[in-house]
């Protein structure tokens, strides 16, 4: 994703390189390197929590409203200050092209109308619907109000009538209305799953156009749209024939490297080979056919929450 390491890598060896010749672009690069380390560290958060908790605001809200500010503004200096500058620079290029596919990544992720993860709060009050579950009554500032009061705190006012004073429920066929997206503020609510998808194409073709089959930058690009594929576009299959051949590409390269894309291709094919066999246990939806719903939305949950990447590269993005 925009937080991986290979990608903070580039990004601090090109804006080195580019320092000379152009100032303004290797500052623009240090900032989106900065903002790229701190976005790690609240992804890593994320995927500690595994999900995102609509009833504990100071905490869980607070962290989907900063992974959204951080995406936002990386991809407003990266489309603004570095995408027009990268015409003479072939890594660089590649690497900008990753990078407003990936920052489109996570707003797919966390933020995406419809939902397609339940890494959004409004999936999750989707899933609380679905359950039977209203929506939680946040503290007012006296204690959050709770219904299983005793008889002693009531009022004198007792129902006369067996069915007065009861709890008031939607009509039949009507559920608790999920909430607009949260976000909005930050972001439209919009689908970004197209978008995302086809910068993803274009970042994978340029990859393929401008890099050998072992460059490390080429197989981080092409092992998060991988990753983009079994989460996002939700096509299990298509993720692990491209993880596949992408192996397979890597081996029948001749081209040399230095040691430490050496080391980071080597992670790279590792994570790819995890990923070739991905959905492929008994947590794969596509074949819990014969599984009770909330089996099969277990499952969801748990392939879903690991999209959030680690500081480093043990995750696919």
């Amino acid at each position: 994703m925009a937080s991986s390491e290979v990608d903070q890598k580039f990004l601090g060896k090109l804006a080195r390189a580019v320092e000379p010749n152009n100032a303004l672009l290797a500052s623009m690069l240090f900032k989106i390197l900065g903002l790229s380390i701190n976005l790690a560290q609240q992804l890593v958060k994320a995927r500690k929590q595994r999900r995102l908790d609509t009833t504990r605001p100071t905490q869980s809200l607070e962290l989907y409203f900063h992974i959204i500010w951080l995406s936002r503004e990386g991809l407003v200096m990266l489309e603004q200050y570095v995408l027009p500058m990268v015409g003479d620079y072939v890594e660089l290029k590649v690497l900008a092209y990753k990078l407003r596919a990936s920052f489109y990544h996570i707003f797919v992720l966390f933020h995406n109308h419809p939902s397609v993860s339940t890494m959004t709060p409004e999936a999750l009050a989707a899933a609380a619907t679905m359950a039977g579950m209203g929506p939680s009554r946040l503290d007012k500032g006296k204690g959050i109000a709770r219904d299983d009061i005793s008889e002693t705190a009531r009022s004198s006012l007792q129902p006369t009538h067996p069915m007065e004073g009861g709890p008031v429920h939607p009509p039949p066929g009507f559920g608790h209305p999920i909430p607009e997206a949260v976000a909005s503020f930050l972001l439209p609510s919009v689908d970004y799953l197209p978008t995302a998808h086809q910068y993803f194409r274009e970042a994978v073709a340029l990859a393929d156009s401008l890099l050998w089959g072992s460059h490390s930058l080429r197989l981080s690009v092409r092992t998060e749209y991988a990753a983009f594929l079994y989460e996002c576009v939700h096509d299990a299959e298509g993720s692990r024939q491209f993880a596949k051949d992408t192996i397979a590409e890597v081996y029948q390269a001749s081209e040399g490297m230095d040691d430490d894309m050496f080391n980071d291709a080597c992670e790279l094919v590792t994570v790819l080979g995890k990923m070739m066999k991905r959905g492929l246990g008994s947590s794969n939806p596509s074949r819990s056919r014969g599984q009770s719903p909330a089996t099969v939305a277990t499952s969801q949950n748990d392939s879903v929450a690991t999209a959030i990447p680690a500081a480093g590269m043990e995750n696919p993005i």
